[in-house]
């Protein structure tokens, strides 16, 4: 019985990341052809999926005199079905919630209605990049721009700011069910991640605290809040935890199956950049990793280097072949489909790229050095001396001190952020205004990065955090000993991502806003090192001689003590609706303007909000005008959309900017509540979102 649940909690928990892994291997090449339609790209899907299941589920383990068989059951601790049905209640508990409270972002005032624009024109049109369409106003014109937040002008074209990864899994969602339907991949990948978690929790846990892992992980109010949402963290972490629990089950496989996991785990991993170009920050520790399996010839342990080993087999040459084969994919989509936004990127970007070349450089010298006679003995035996010298201890305090260094931060540093370009500059705008709501002193150069790891508390809770640093310190201690080998590659992801996300978070700092930072692996990875904690201590006790009861007493304790401050943080969140009746208000203004239309808007922040909205959803041409331009401008425009054959219709947010070009009506007019947004504080209530588009349609000549 334990060894069935086992492995149906073992398949479940990798299956999303290798059907994610079939759908953007299937899509990216019909998107760079531009044929990314639904006939070819669900024919290709559904061999493709069936084939990466059963190469990645199947369990194949090796003869060994010991019994054990590999993730079956989860390394050797048999699986009772209570953790398996709990495992699976809390995912499709949250599932529900989620679908319950879904967010509409499709008005584009940040990232997700971004991507489901993008989506939304894959899904009618399969092709990048997005035509101007300045035919329909009579051909260029100064006093005409095309561009919006999200999405560039562009060698005559409109180009997309992001990766294609998220954009391409939605638009499997708008085949289905159109705007609704992307919409649910939200919740959907929410719920995906948090059974992935649960599965990595298994994995290097223990089966019988994936529950607690998941309930933790779930009811955290980043979790809550990015799967309403269309979040490109969500299928980046799906890939991720995937990823690593693939390399896990590689551990007690036979030689061929060994291989074609490990590939599978590198590709999901390396395809983390399709989704997000800073996801190839993520996935360096990968390389050393590979490297570093590569150098030990005979042995056949990702997810722990010192573990059980066998003769002939070397996953990490596939490893590194399917990282190498994900990454490239994500970087020819990048160049090729979406170039402005890597240009954008580009003071970030291109150092990133330089420490990737050079961390693949020293991987390589790495393995020439630990294969060759000369030097392979000593630098083993060099390893072997620090293990039993005083670095391990030394190791586990400097752990600590880093986190006491995260925790003082604000009392020795301010960081400041001098605006320099136009995207800076109204970046600063929008923090003083926030500053001005929350009634706090204007200084819109504040970027609140100090405060980081605060951030991290107002979410997950003080004890989390204080067990979560305990439990890094006792593993990297227990790592330079050469002890608990399978936590390796996923100790490196987590601590490599979460100091670098603490030193620099890189985001606009309001709250719920920024938390998007800390769930693409910072809070997953610390709630990891808190359940593995909270299992250390409770064996512990176990040692000391207490009963089944009592321990079962504390580990539950331990939970509730866990839970505690996580859900008086998200509690009101959790059922509290934002965003909503957009889909609506989208439709009546696309039905309002009608077919035939050329709209021009002349008016910033209605343009931001709608240009690709009316491209991609009332499928009509947009345009805004550039700033100083005048009526006289707005009238020659006019002319010229009528002798182009079409009706022009001009937008804006007030009566008043339109009247004068005809006959006014409101064509949009949507009262809701958005996120509320804190900057020195954990979140909490709601703001008021007001919509209103006025158009105005000109009589003809």
């Amino acid at each position: 019985m334990g060894r069935r649940a086992g492995r149906l909690l073992a398949r479940v928990t990798v299956a999303p990341a290798l059907l994610l892994v079939a759908w953007l291997a299937v899509s990216l090449p019909l998107l760079l052809a531009g044929v990314f339609r639904p006939g070819p790209a669900i024919c290709l899907f559904v061999p493709v999926a069936g084939l990466a299941l059963w190469l990645g589920l199947r369990s194949r383990p090796r003869e060994d005199p010991s019994g054990e068989s590999g993730p079956a059951d989860l390394n050797g601790r048999a699986t009772p079905w209570w953790a398996t049905g709990a495992v699976l209640a809390v995912t499709v508990a949250f599932l529900v919630l989620q679908v319950v409270m879904c967010s509409e972002q499709i008005i584009v005032r940040r990232d997700p209605a971004s991507y489901v624009q993008f989506a939304t024109w894959l899904t009618d049109h399969g092709s990048l990049p997005i035509p101007r369409m300045e035919w329909a106003f009579g051909g260029d014109d100064k006093a005409l721009g095309y561009a919006s937040p999200a999405f560039y002008e562009d060698g005559g074209s409109i180009v997309p700011q992001f990766m294609a990864g998220l954009p391409m899994v939605l638009a499997l969602g708008g085949w289905i069910g159109g705007t609704q339907g992307m919409l649910l991949m939200a919740p959907l990948l929410g719920a995906c991640v948090v059974l992935a978690f649960a599965g990595l929790v298994a994995r290097l846990v223990g089966p019988r605290w994936a529950p607690a892992g998941a309930l933790l992980l779930a009811l955290t109010l980043p979790m809550l809040w990015a799967s309403r949402s269309t979040f490109s963290e969500l299928p980046a972490l799906v890939l991720l935890l995937g990823g690593l629990s693939m390399l896990h089950d590689v551990r007690g496989e036979e030689v061929r199956s060994a291989r074609v996991k490990a590939f599978l785990a590198g590709a999901a991993l390396g395809l983390i950049v399709l989704v997000r170009i800073d996801g190839l920050r993520d996935v360096l520790p990968v390389v050393a990793f590979a490297g570093l399996l590569i150098a030990r010839r005979h042995q056949s342990v990702p997810g722990g280097v010192g573990g059980r080993t066998s003769r002939g087999v070397q996953p990490g040459y596939p490893l590194a072949a399917g990282l190498a084969a994900g990454v490239a994919a994500g970087l020819v989509e990048g160049y090729a489909l979406s170039r402005p936004y890597l240009r954008y990127l580009h003071a970030s970007l291109d150092p990133l790229l330089v420490l990737t070349s050079l961390i693949v450089a020293a991987t390589g010298v790495l393995v020439l050095l630990v294969r060759w006679r000369r030097t392979g003995p000593r630098l083993r035996a060099l390893a072997a001396a620090v293990g039993r010298g005083r670095l391990p201890g030394a190791a586990g305090v400097l752990t600590l001190l880093v986190m006491l260094g995260f925790a003082i931060r604000p009392l020795v540093q301010t960081v400041r952020r001098v605006p320099d370009n136009p995207d800076d500059e109204l970046n600063s705008y929008f923090i003083e205004q926030v500053q001005r709501i929350n009634h706090m002193a204007m200084d819109g150069t504040r970027q609140y990065s100090e405060l980081s790891l605060h951030w991290v508390v107002w979410y997950i809770g003080v004890p989390a955090l204080l067990l979560a640093t305990f439990g890094a310190a006792l593993l990297v201690r227990r790592l330079m000993r050469g002890r608990s080998p399978e936590w390796l590659l996923p100790y490196a992801v987590v601590v490599w991502t979460t100091v670098q996300v603490l030193l620099r978070p890189g985001i606009t700092p309001d709250h719920p806003w920024a938390s998007r930072r800390l769930i693409g692996l910072v809070i997953p990875g610390l709630l990891l090192f808190t359940v593995f904690a909270a299992a250390w201590t409770v064996k512990r006790i176990r040692r000391l001689g207490y009963g089944p009861r009592v321990v079962r007493t504390v580990a539950g304790a331990g939970v509730v003590l866990l839970l505690v401050p996580i859900v008086l943080t998200s509690g009101a969140f959790m059922v509290s609706r934002t965003d909503q009746h957009e889909r609506a208000a989208v439709r009546d203004l696309c039905a309002r303007l009608g077919p035939g239309r050329s709209v021009v808007v002349i008016e910033r922040a209605t343009a931001d909000r709608f240009l690709q909205v009316i491209r991609s959803m009332c499928g009509l041409p947009a345009a805004r005008t550039v700033p100083g331009a005048r009526p006289a401008d707005v009238r020659r425009v006019i002319g010229k959309v009528f002798a182009a054959g079409r009706h022009p219709v001009i937008m804006a947010a007030e009566r008043e900017q339109v009247a004068q070009y005809g006959p006014v009506t409101q064509a949009v007019r949507l009262r809701t509540r958005q996120d509320g947004r804190t900057l020195d504080g954990p979140p909490g209530g709601t703001w008021g979102l007001s919509v209103d588009v006025w158009i105005a349609e000109p009589p003809g000549p």
